[in-house]
């Protein structure tokens, strides 16, 4: 479990560059366009950047739980129910991601065998979405660690 941790957090260091590089490239480009002289290819490259971004910070937002949740009912039962509907929702929510993950990478293998590459840049998108794969896959660990702990939960309980 440390290790899929320390994974999550340098996949969140990562974020974090393509987050600053979004934001440099943005400047550097607008400086650039007033001068004359724009970047080719910048509006792809950022547009990578943030799908990059997105994805890595993806399994550390599950960790530290920074997604959008509906608890103000949920708040109101008891522990042990509140287990069993975290329970629920998590084995439902690794099914699917467990399936988006899957089909990702399938598709990642579509675009390389066919060669798909961006419009500008010609840029294997392939890479991309195999890097996406990856990140939805360390999510869906993510959401089976914490199937782990509201069992180990429910039987101490």
């Amino acid at each position: 479990m440390q290790k899929l941790d320390q994974l999550t957090s340098a996949l969140k260091v990562l974020g974090a560059i393509c987050l600053a590089g979004m934001m440099a490239l943005t400047c550097v480009d607008v400086v650039g366009r007033y001068f004359g002289h724009p970047i080719f290819g910048s509006v792809e490259i950022v547009g990578f950047l943030a799908t990059l971004a997105v994805a890595l910070a993806l399994p550390y937002t599950h960790k530290e739980r920074g997604h959008i949740g509906v608890e103000i009912l949920v708040r109101l039962f008891s522990k042990k129910t509140q287990a069993i509907i975290e329970l629920v929702t998590h084995s439902v929510s690794l099914a699917l991601f467990t399936v988006v993950t899957w089909r990702m990478a399938l598709y990642a293998r579509t675009m390389q065998k066919s060669g798909e590459v961006s419009m500008n840049l010609e840029f294997p998108e392939a890479i991309i979405i195999y890097v996406t794969a990856f990140c939805f896959l360390m999510f869906a660990l993510m959401i089976l660690q914490d199937i782990v702990k509201s069992i180990s939960y429910l039987k101490k309980g």
